[in-house]
């Protein structure tokens, strides 16, 4: 397993990259591509390099993760609504103003 101290590091690293490298991007020809510097696929990358090749697909992907992590909003609004319609029926939850 990677440590949380390689992870961190990986991140710092790609952070770096990305703050040197968004000044040249900017003086770049409209022609180039802007996508080669990807700080999450670089962690894909890095979450799976230790890894024996049958093993590496069963390892959530942190972009997978992420993209777990966007639906979270959406999930607490329908739970927002559920307990809306229930909170008067039951009584046990007391009307809170957002």
């Amino acid at each position: 397993m990677i440590s949380p101290r390689r992870i961190l590091a990986a991140a710092c690293l790609a952070a770096g990259v990305t703050a040197v490298a968004a000044p040249a991007a900017g003086a770049a020809e409209t022609g180039a591509r802007a996508d080669t510097l990807s700080p999450i696929a670089l962690l894909d990358s890095l979450a799976v390099s230790d890894m024996p090749a049958p093993h590496k697909d069963a390892l959530p992907r942190p972009s997978a993760q992420l993209a777990q992590l966007n639906r979270v909003p959406g999930d607490l609004g329908q739970l927002h609504q559920v307990t809306d319609l229930v909170a008067p029926v039951t009584g046990l939850l007391p009307g809170i103003q957002y």
